[in-house]
């Protein structure tokens, strides 16, 4: 419809179309309510387990990062133990040599740098299972060589022990991190997951929120413009103020609202410049 179409619609046949709308929608309202109860009372379970289930995932991995800590920080402490104890033992000469490669191997210094790393640095998960990776193999090492060592010098059973619990805990703190790795691998799906369920829900309460108001407005919008088409346009009491007072005001020679507004812009831009 353009604007002159638009213009010569009259008060009667605007009201009209009013009253066929509101009548329209007083009849579909309550099936477009049952409908959106229906996909609430679908939604609504689904936001709930959602949230369970990220819920249960974070808390999982909550758990196995303080069990990876921990275990870090057990092993991290042995490990300067087991270091003085292997500067004393060296000094005594009490080391036996049994593979001369392994002495130039920085077994201490290698763990200390992935500890480092895992730490410090912000790695991606591919990275921090390397490094995991390279941590296992040394532990898996150095398990052969305390193995030798126990067997042949009694004396260093208590400096064995110390490093295979070291070594066993920090077995514990890769097991843990990686165990952590897959459930943060796991939860960002699941949230995205979960958001948009909830999103969904919210769309479909704020449309039964909506319809169930107009539903509660439809008698008293029918019986209004019922009332206008039987008794006019004009002031009819309370609720029912003069429709037509802007156009009388525009025949007697005063603005539309269109052209007070325009008046209005102009002068402030009069006003700023």
């Amino acid at each position: 419809m353009n604007t002159d179409e638009l213009l010569a619609v009259t008060p009667k046949e605007m009201a009209k179309s009013l009253l066929a709308r509101r009548q329209l929608l007083k009849q579909q309202l309550p099936t477009v309510i049952r409908t959106l109860e229906a996909e609430e009372q679908n939604l609504a379970p689904k936001a709930k387990k959602a949230v369970e289930v990220s819920k249960n995932i974070n808390s999982k991995v909550s758990e196995l990062k303080e069990e990876r800590n921990q275990a870090q920080k057990k092993a991290n402490e042995l490990l300067k133990i087991v270091k003085k104890s292997r500067e004393n033992l060296v000094q005594k000469d009490a080391m036996i040599n049994l593979d001369p490669s392994w002495k130039k191997e920085k077994m201490f210094e290698e763990i200390e740098e992935i500890e480092r790393k895992i730490e410090t640095s912000a790695l991606d998960h591919k990275a921090e299972r390397k490094l995991l990776d390279k941590r296992k193999k040394l532990i898996e090492d150095n398990d052969k060589w305390l193995k030798q060592r126990r067997n042949l010098n009694p004396e260093m059973v208590k400096y064995i022990d110390a490093r295979r619990e070291m070594n066993s805990l920090y077995r514990l703190a890769d097991k843990s991190h990686r165990k952590m790795l897959d459930g943060v691998e796991k939860a960002q799906p699941q949230h995205e997951k979960q958001q948009k369920i909830r999103d969904d829900l919210r769309e479909v309460r704020r449309q039964l929120d909506r319809a169930r108001e107009l539903l509660s407005q439809s008698d008293n919008a029918v019986n209004h413009w019922e009332r206008r088409l039987e008794e006019g346009f004009g002031e009819l009491g309370e609720g029912f103020k003069d429709l037509l007072s802007a156009q009388k005001k525009v025949a007697e020679g005063g603005d539309s609202s269109f052209a007070r507004k325009k008046k209005k812009e102009i002068s402030k831009k009069e006003e700023e410049e």
